[in-house]
């Protein structure tokens, strides 16, 4: 990607999860231990061709403190994919980025029965046509895909045809969509697809993604095998300094937490003023904040039925001033 040769290897991404991965959440990842590379949420390229596209650029506001970011996009039509390539390349859509990345992976059921995302295993022409059409747009920035092992089984088909189209960089997710997260990831067919590449397109850099949970794990997946890079999605739910090479987040207590908390819920308020996402969304990250300490489990449920950002940010605030 973008970027990417003054990159050490392996390097670190985090992973695009909705509603989860907004410009708030990867600038407080960024303040406790930066990856090397952040994905936006997936945002859909439909949506953004219609007039409903402002409720969509919500996906892909940012802030220079994520860079370099890659915008990932899905859906269904062809020109609609070369559209906003085309805008994003231009800066016109949401501002610069470093490059695009394709969802071909997201197993949700309903996205799936229409055709999109691993939806687009099973159809291998159109995700070939996306890809031109992305590539055609995308001008100088660097395209990739993120993609699943195949529908119901490892599909070495697939990742024949994905290879071949002259990607900068495939994320491999080492689930089927069937599996969904229900069992541990398949890190040997993650390196079956990196030694896949090294036959077919030596130029396309090969990310592994599946329960990783701290930044040594990752390095030792990375060497066992032979992966460009590690992209850490759901363990950074355990531990928001997951990316340290040393991290803190096991020694911190519960002020130390509430006050990190706090500073989320403040820069969601300043980001989002104008409702564009709802106060219930922070409930997903009051699991990452208050956890570990004594009378976690009852000061979360409160939290948690906090009817607005501002009361929830008063709530924290009281909890800090009490200790």
């Amino acid at each position: 990607m973008a970027g990417a040769t003054q990159i050490s290897q392996p390097f670190f991404v985090l992973a695009p999860m909705d509603d989860v991965t907004d410009s708030v959440f990867r600038r407080i990842v960024a303040s406790c231990a930066p990856p090397d590379m952040y994905f936006t949420e997936f945002a859909n390229v439909d949506g953004l061709q219609s007039p409903g596209q402002p409720r969509l650029l919500k996906k892909l506001q940012h802030t220079e403190a994520e860079r370099p970011l890659i915008a990932q996009i899905w859906g269904l039509k062809p020109e609609n994919f070369y559209q906003t390539a085309k805008q994003i390349a231009n800066g016109s859509l949401a501002g610069q980025f470093d490059g695009i990345d394709i969802n071909m992976g997201c197993p949700d059921k309903s996205i799936v029965r229409q055709g999109s995302c691993s939806g687009l295993i099973d159809n291998p022409a159109l995700a070939v046509e996306i890809i031109k059409a992305v590539q055609a747009g995308a001008g100088d920035l660097p395209v990739s895909v993120k993609t699943r092992l195949g529908a119901t089984s490892f599909d070495i088909g697939w990742f024949e045809t994905l290879l071949a189209q002259d990607l900068s960089m495939l994320t491999v997710h080492g689930r089927t969509r069937k599996e969904m997260s229900a069992v541990p990831a398949h890190w040997d067919k993650i390196g079956q697809v990196r030694e896949l590449r090294d036959k077919l397109a030596p130029g396309t850099r090969i990310v592994g993604n599946g329960d990783v949970e701290s930044r040594q794990q990752g390095l030792e997946l990375a060497a066992t095998y032979q992966l460009d890079g590690i992209m850490i999605g759901r363990g950074v739910f355990h531990d928001p300094f997951v990316f340290a090479e040393h991290s803190p987040w096991q020694t911190l207590g519960r002020q130390q937490r509430l006050e990190l908390f706090k500073h989320h819920i403040q820069l969601f308020m300043d980001m989002w003023q104008h409702n564009e996402r709802p106060a219930h969304v922070l409930n997903k990250f009051c699991k990452i904040y208050v956890n570990g300490f004594g009378g976690a489990k009852e000061l979360r449920e409160q939290f948690m039925a906090a009817e607005s950002a501002a009361a929830l940010h008063v709530m924290v605030s009281q909890e800090l001033a009490q200790a």
